[in-house]
This record gives structure tokens, sequence and C-alpha cells, in this order.
């Protein structure tokens, strides 16, 4: 097992929190990815994998256990199935944005919108990344998962991976341990072969954050590099000399509740309905069956409400910081919350307490954070 002296966490994430942890393990190659995690489960020892960083906020005192370090890349191209698409297996560690440019350099669409998301390939189908319109769903074949309880690796299609809105069974939700507990080895995106000619661009929330019009034509380069400087405007591109850009994104996730309770929130408050599953099974024991199928139920959507709006209508604006505090929310964007240089991931956990306290003050409602934490407590 290629074990190194541990690095203390916060080099190795964006919030710059964490120090090191008791064991650190490099792999380079799927074998050596394989054979770490098989052995670090068989030492029943603690254990949690490390890409980009990104989606992490670790506390201040020393992980009692082992760290896996994702350092496998690769891009192998593939034939589709499909006429006018081609197919890339992805290796997990694989940085997500160098895949997003090689597409746009290769004439291939499905992910450019995409672009300047940090971290890696293997963490993109946990949490479903997404962005002005586009998400990983849209694109994604299968993935190759080493599984904790067998330790067997399988080529498992993206219908079983439960992806919905920013998740997905293998996300480690707040307060609760995944559905399957497995590592992702590889990624198989479907893409489709549009060239370097400027064409429409079909959604329209991104025609939208790009100022486009239904007829509009752009080429896949101009969507990537209009996307980026969007994004690095709301301080979203990791950026050394840009403290905004300490943070793991959004830091909340944009809640979903009942249509009863979004009429409880001022009609300002930026709201999209959720669409219900309409294939949901109905199961009826066979004994109970008299040839009859109830009639279909149909619920009231849900209702997706913006976090960055009821934070900043709580009182918490742009650039909040608590007293004599290195921990601040983001001059650009109400959702982050960054290090603005040495900051703990105390202060930064005292914020985002404060942050949900004033919102479920203001409007009855408990933010979720969206990264995964690890050795601390909201």
């Amino acid at each position: 097992m290629p074990e190194i002296a541990p690095i203390p966490l916060a080099q190795l994430t964006t919030l710059r929190t964490g120090a090191a942890p008791a064991r650190m393990v490099d792999a380079f190659t799927t074998d050596e990815l394989v054979a770490s995690l098989r052995a670090v489960w068989a030492e029943g020892d603690r254990w949690f994998v490390l890409g980009g960083g990104s989606n992490l906020f670790v506390g201040d005192e020393p992980f009692d256990g082992t760290v896996v370090r994702i350092l496998t890349e690769g891009i192998e191209r593939l034939a589709s199935p499909h006429d006018g698409r081609a197919r890339l297996r992805v290796q997990a560690g694989h940085d997500w944005d160098a895949l997003v440019a090689y597409t746009v350099d290769e004439g291939l669409a499905g992910i450019e919108a995409m672009s300047g998301i940090p971290g890696t390939v293997g963490a993109a189908p946990v949490q479903n990344v997404g962005a002005y319109g586009q998400e990983i769903v849209q694109t994604l074949v299968e993935v190759e998962l080493l599984d904790e309880s067998t330790g067997e690796v399988s080529t498992v299609p993206a219908a079983e991976l439960g992806l919905g809105f920013r998740t997905s069974v293998l996300k480690h939700h707040h307060g609760s341990e995944p559905q399957r507990r497995a590592v992702i080895l590889s990624v198989t995106l479907d893409l489709a072969e549009v060239g370097h000619g400027e064409r429409p661009i079909a959604g329209a929330q991104l025609r939208a954050a790009l100022g486009l019009t239904p007829e509009s034509t752009v080429t896949l380069r101009w969507v990537r590099d209009h996307v980026l400087e969007t994004r690095r405007r709301k301080g979203m591109v990791l950026d050394a000399a840009d403290p905004d850009t300490a943070s793991a994104g959004s830091f909340f996730q944009n809640a979903v509740v009942s249509p009863d309770f979004a009429a409880t929130l001022p009609p300002e408050c930026p709201r999209w309905p959720v669409t219900p599953d309409l294939d949901t099974p109905v199961v009826i024991p066979l004994a109970a069956y008299d040839g009859l199928a109830p009639a279909p139920t149909v619920a009231r959507p849900e209702v997706k409400v913006s976090a960055g709006w009821l934070i900043e209508h709580a009182g918490v604006h742009k650039g909040f910081r608590l007293p004599r505090s290195r921990a601040s929310v983001s001059t650009k964007h109400a959702l982050a919350l960054t290090n603005r240089g040495g900051a703990s991931a105390t202060e930064l956990a005292e914020l985002a307490r404060f942050i949900q306290g004033r919102v479920l003050s203001e409007f009855g409602l408990i933010l979720q954070p969206e990264p995964v934490l690890v050795g601390v407590e909201l």
C-alpha cells in the first residue's frame, strides 16, 4: 500500500481547514486504489477518499484514520452505439475541468456548461454535479465501483445510482450514511459530436446565463469561455489571488419544501417546482389483488427555494463575518462561506450556525450544508 507522510488537509481542501490525518495513502493507478481500499477495509480503519477536496469541510482535530488520495488520471475514447455520439471512459482522479476542456477541444458537447467546477471526475456523479441546466445525469452512462461491503469491482449503470438534484445513492448527506458505500473508480460519459462550428444552444437556463436568444449560434469554446467568466465573477473559479474562492462552493443547499410551506415565504423569494416522480411503482400483494389497480394519485410538486435569497434577506449580507473571525461570507456569492486566511474549522462552523439560526428565525427553515463534514458538527 503506497503510504506517504500525512499532509495537513488544510493544504488539500479548498476551504483550507484540517490537520494531518493519522495515515495517508496515494493511489496513482486503479490497482493501487483498489488494493489500498481493500486493505483499509480489512483492517477496520476509519477512512475517506480525497479527490480535489472541493466538497469537504474538515474539522481542526487530526482525523484518526486513513485518507486515500485518488490520483488516477486518463481519458479513453470509445465508440458509442448512437450515431453522432462518442463515449469517454475517464479515471476517477482526473481533474473535472481538464475533462471539460478536453471535450471542448474534441468538439464533444454535453458538459461544457459545467466548466470551472472544481474537483475530480469521480466525485461528479456522487452529487450529480450541474450548472446552468446541465447535469452529469444527462450524459452519464455508467460508473465502475468498488463496493465496501464485498470488496468487489462492478460496472453500474447510471440508472441504478439514484441520481437527483445534487444527490445519489453514494452521497454522504448531512446526518446520514450513503445508501451504498462504494468508491467510484471510473466514469463513462456519452457526448454529442458537434465539432467546432457555431450552433444554437438548447437550454433556456444556459441561454439566460449567457445572454443568448433561441436564435443565437455560438461555438463550444465560446460557451466554455463565457461560463468560466461568469463563474469567475461569482468567485467560483479557484484562484489563489482571490480569497472568495477559498470555499467549498455553495455551502448550503437550496431547500426543497412543500407547496404549503413555500406559500409562507415572501412572494419575491425565488422558487422552482420540483418535478414529481410519475413512475413510482405501486405494489399490490397478490392475495389482495382483485383485478383492479387503484387510481393514481397526483401529488402536488414540491418547491425548491433559493437558499442564497433566504440568507441575504435574513440580514446576512455578502462579505459578512462575525467579530474577530477569519471566516466570511463571500463578497460575491451569499451561499459561499470563505476562509479569509488562517480561519479554523471552528470559526467557519460558528459562521454556518449563525446563518442557520438567522434563516430559521426569519423564515422557519433549517438550511442543510452541501459539503461532506468530517470531524465537525453544525
